[in-house]
């Protein structure tokens, strides 16, 4: 099986269902996979250079390595070959038409002037086509089908047109004789011994085109599974590849991996496992009917995924209520990870106070218990420790999250409605221009062992996020958010 993308930019989140699909299918039944690059229109889908890369990154995020990694850009002397093959087979021809002239014809099912060319003109002519001794539009190669055929989209297609902008890739910038994709990719398919294709529902009209060479040739046609488009909800932008382009160019998103941009990119810079989106979409299976991806789907096998190794936190929301704290330990002892006694306690000093979310603070004389430290009434602005057991917390003492007053760190976090929080020095959000249109969120509080860049960690108030820049000289820390 193969993956043929046009590599005219990153991989956004739909463009991951085919390797994600592939990859599976190939460790399920000891199959091949092959990455293709598709790159054989300069002009209209203008490949980024970049981007050849970045596909296999995404594709290695996913879990899979290609076994085969072909160009098609590099094939242009293959696909002459078999131009001139298909020309000895009588299965193609030269044509000079104008667009207009040709597409009234073919729509009238009647056939052009030059369809029945001796076939040395016609390898003439083709010849001259690859030498660049035509503007482009003068010269086309045509496929000789049947130009009564009840879908005029198949009658007597063009396989290879003159292009005049360079390709973008040095080894292929001279070449001005460019084939059309279902050429050239049915040619592909056959030389590299594709047995099976998954395509997208509106490109049914590739394999018939494609079953006039094949038959050409004898060849038999792979078996061909023809699905729908995959829609991702929760974004604003949508899975377009030009559009994106566009917003990034625009300064709307801060290049491919923004976090609101629906792209592989982004989510692999969230913390997001690339399995966990393998998971998801692999469940849409491949029905020829549209699907919708349900991030929550993504999120919930990310979190399967990294619950184990997310280290918790607390976290507290908006601006805080601050209490002293009279009479109890000097510091808060929560554990690193619930499960896993032997990752050991984070140390959080109560000595100047704490601070609470203003929902989670108690009316005068009532009581809280501080999660990891205890219980707590308040009394004329003090939090006093209570000395209660937990089964206060049976009768309507709530457990609340709490960070140190003058310790904790403001939290810049990232999300794809692009409402982040403010990194900043402690209790100051800092603003930088790139992300103006950030809020503050909340004060966490970080021990040194819990901010490496990377690390990915966990509060029940905003599920999981990774650390994107650590902790800088002012004890900032950045977090993206992973569900």
């Amino acid at each position: 099986m193969r993956v043929a993308p046009n590599p005219n930019g990153p991989w956004h989140i739909g463009h991951a269902r085919m390797g994600a699909v592939v990859g599976t299918y190939k460790q399920l039944y000891d199959g091949s996979f092959i990455c293709r690059f598709d790159d054989t229109d300069p002009d209209t889908k203008r490949p980024d250079l970049a981007a050849y890369d970045a596909i296999l990154d995404a594709i290695g995020y996913l879990g899979f390595e290609p076994d085969a990694v072909l160009r098609a850009s590099d094939r242009l002397e293959t696909y002459y070959d078999y131009a001139h093959r298909l020309i000895d087979h009588g299965g193609a021809y030269t044509c000079s038409c104008a667009a207009e002239t040709f597409s009234e014809l073919k729509n009238a099912g009647e056939p052009c002037t030059h369809r029945d060319k001796p076939p040395a003109q016609v390898h003439e002519e083709f010849d001259t086509m690859v030498a660049g001794g035509y503007e482009q539009g003068e010269m086309v190669l045509r496929v000789r089908t049947n130009i009564e055929h009840k879908n005029p989209a198949l009658r007597d297609w063009v396989a290879f047109r003159i292009v005049d902008r360079p390709h973008p890739r040095d080894t292929a910038a001279d070449y001005r004789c460019w084939p059309m994709l279902d050429f050239q990719s049915g040619i592909d398919d056959h030389l590299t011994d594709v047995t099976h294709i998954i395509r997208g529902i509106d490109l049914q009209d590739s394999a018939k085109r494609q079953g006039f060479v094949y038959d050409y040739f004898d060849w038999e046609y792979p078996e061909v599974v023809h699905w729908g488009r995959v829609s991702v909800d929760e974004y604003e932008v949508s899975l377009s590849t030009s559009t994106l382009s566009e917003r990034i160019q625009a300064g709307d998103l801060n290049g491919w991996d923004d976090p609101r941009a629906p792209t592989v990119a982004s989510l692999r810079r969230r913390g997001i496992k690339g399995d966990a989106l393998v998971a998801a979409m692999t469940e849409l299976g491949v029905s020829a009917s549209n699907v919708n991806l349900s991030m929550s789907s993504v999120y919930s096998a990310n979190r399967e995924l990294i619950d184990d190794a997310a280290n918790r936190l607390f976290f507290v929301r908006g601006e805080p209520a601050e209490f002293p704290v009279r009479g109890g330990p000097d510091a808060g002892a929560p554990p690193v990870h619930p499960d896993y006694d032997s990752r050991g306690r984070r140390t959080l000093p109560v000595n100047d106070g704490v601070a609470v979310e203003q929902a989670d603070c108690p009316a005068e004389g009532e009581r809280v218990w501080l999660k990891g430290y205890g219980p707590v009434r308040r009394a004329n602005g003090v939090f006093e420790y209570t000395d209660d057991d937990l089964s206060v917390t049976n009768n309507g003492v709530d457990i609340v999250h709490w960070v140190p007053a003058e310790t904790s760190v403001s939290l810049r976090l990232r999300t794809i409605k692009g409402d982040v929080t403010g990194l900043a020095e402690p209790r100051v959000t800092r603003v930088t221009p790139e992300e103006h249109r950030s809020v503050r969120a909340g004060w966490v509080r970080t021990g040194r062992q819990h901010h490496a860049a990377g690390r990915v960690l966990r509060t029940p108030m905003i599920g999981s996020a990774v650390v994107r820049t650590g902790r800088n000289s002012s004890g900032s820390v950045y977090l993206r958010r992973t569900y």
